[in-house]
């Protein structure tokens, strides 16, 4: 039962951060700002072409690469954690942290940069100027729901 959510949640996460990204793409400017929700939601175009925060983006191969390597080891975990018993907390969190890589690795190999669409309008303009995607919150979300089950 667990193993069929947490593929189908991977599936999901990475299918619908990849309609949206295409959506971005084919509807916001490049330096268009929309505000949803009062403000508090920013609606962005942003290729980002190196990795969390643009960095590395002068070594986009290398970052590729890394990408890749990592997504390979946190799915060869996931794989060997679907033959234990128990700890779902740990399983979970990897398909989290699974379906976000996996769209930002496609991202890295097909367009050779990763689609950020939205930040958070508010009064801490370095917060502010952070531009996320889907994907990086359920790397983040997933990655410390492993820790935690890992530590179970």
């Amino acid at each position: 039962m667990i193993t069929g959510l947490c593929i189908s949640l991977i599936a999901v996460i990475f299918a619908g951060d990849l309609w949206i990204k295409n959506y971005i793409e084919r509807t916001v400017i490049e330096g268009q700002t929309r505000k949803l929700w009062g403000g508090r939601l920013l609606i962005h175009k942003h290729h980002n072409r190196g990795a969390m925060l643009n960095a590395g983006q002068s070594r986009q191969k290398a970052v590729a690469a890394l990408s890749v390597i990592m997504t390979l080891v946190a799915a060869a975990v996931f794989i060997f954690s679907l033959g234990q018993k128990g700890n779902n907390m740990l399983r979970i969190g990897l398909a989290l942290l699974l379906g976000g890589a996996f769209s930002n690795t496609y991202d890295r190999l097909k367009r050779k940069y990763v689609v950020d669409y939205f930040s958070f309008g508010v009064k801490w303009k370095r917060l502010r100027n952070i531009i996320f995607n889907l994907s990086d919150f359920c790397i983040i979300i997933g990655a410390l729901t492993s820790a935690i089950g890992a530590g179970r």
